[in-house]
């Protein structure tokens, strides 16, 4: 089965940056799109950025210029590195990875607080 984990989150002040890891396992990584999701208490779930298997991504607007994706085929790994953090930032943030319908995998998100 295949598995994807989340980590990297935690409290970190306005202004502050973050760096968040995805690694996936039982997975043949290069196939897959991967993407960050985030969900804020009582709001729904948004993407964030997205990466392809052949390297194009896409953001958000709100994140556009202080997030960055990127993967690592070597170590079956995605990162989101967050800089200029804002309070509207916070949220739990979902790894997911996509090869079409039958193959769409989440990991089990880590949170992102960011208060002063």
């Amino acid at each position: 089965q295949v598995q994807l984990v989340d980590s990297g989150g935690g409290l970190v002040q306005p202004g502050g940056s973050l760096r968040l890891s995805c690694t996936a396992s039982r997975i043949t990584f290069n196939i897959y799109t991967f993407a960050w999701y985030r969900q804020a208490p009582g709001k729904e779930r948004e993407l964030v950025a997205s990466i392809t298997s052949g390297g194009k991504i896409n953001y958000a607007g709100s994140v556009e210029g202080r997030f960055t994706i990127s993967r690592d085929s070597t170590k079956n790994a995605v990162y989101l590195q967050m800089t200029s953090l804002k309070p509207e930032d916070t949220a739990v943030y979902y790894c997911n990875a996509n090869a079409g319908f039958y193959n769409d995998y989440w990991g089990q998100g880590t949170q992102v607080t960011v208060s002063s």
